[in-house]
């Protein structure tokens, strides 16, 4: 039986470790960790990340994604249209052209049908790869580049583009859609909107 005397002396499951929203990639973290995949021929891994950019689907819907998916035949499709799995509800994405050579590329390597899960398990007893083994290949991408694994994670891909694309147009209503949000509140909470445009209002006011 557990006394109070375990639990007082237990180190919190987070300590050390930094919790709530996982920042989003940069540019420059984005262009540093396709370098390294590309020079690598690490096929799988470059069509993961370049997918997971565009889709901004949560781990586990695109680790879900079957070919049929995104392609009808040999050809990628330029848009896709699925079905999240939190929400029950369909959201679409954009595939860019990069992203789909480099999708292309890993199908033809992997032989991979239109029945097939885009990304299958190399366990056996697992049909594609689960959310976990997902979260340690984008934790290893961090560390390439000399960043903090603690800081980015699974929704720092998620993140990315919908970051980037609130910050060239600030149309949050396109961003809301592209997540798939329910909510507009969501978004704003999301990406923590109100407090970035605060903070750069702040910068560019002079006193």
């Amino acid at each position: 039986m557990e006394t109070y005397s375990d639990t007082a002396h237990r180190e919190p499951w987070n300590k050390g470790k930094i919790v709530g929203q996982k920042a989003p990639l940069r540019l420059k973290d984005i262009w540093a960790i396709r370098i390294r995949l590309q020079l690598g021929n690490r096929t799988r891994e470059l069509a993961m990340f370049d997918l997971a950019l565009d889709s901004k689907l949560r781990a586990c819907d695109l680790v879900k994604l079957r070919l049929r998916d995104i392609a009808h035949g040999d050809h990628i499709s330029a848009r896709a249209i699925v079905m999240q799995q939190k929400t029950s509800l369909p959201v679409q994405f954009e595939i860019t052209q990069p992203t789909r050579e480099a999708v292309l590329e890993w199908i033809k390597e992997a032989g991979l049908k239109s029945e097939d899960y885009l990304f299958p398990s190399r366990v056996h007893d697992s049909p594609h790869i689960g959310t976990r083994q997902y979260a340690r290949i984008v934790d290893g991408w961090i560390n390439e580049i000399g960043l903090d694994p603690s800081a980015y994670g699974t929704h720092s891909m998620r993140r990315t583009k919908a970051s980037l694309i609130y910050r060239r147009t600030k149309n949050i209503r396109a961003v809301q859609l592209l997540l798939g949000h329910t909510k507009l509140e969501s978004t704003v909470r999301y990406l923590a909107i109100e407090v970035e445009d605060a903070l750069e209002m702040a910068e560019q006011t002079e006193v």
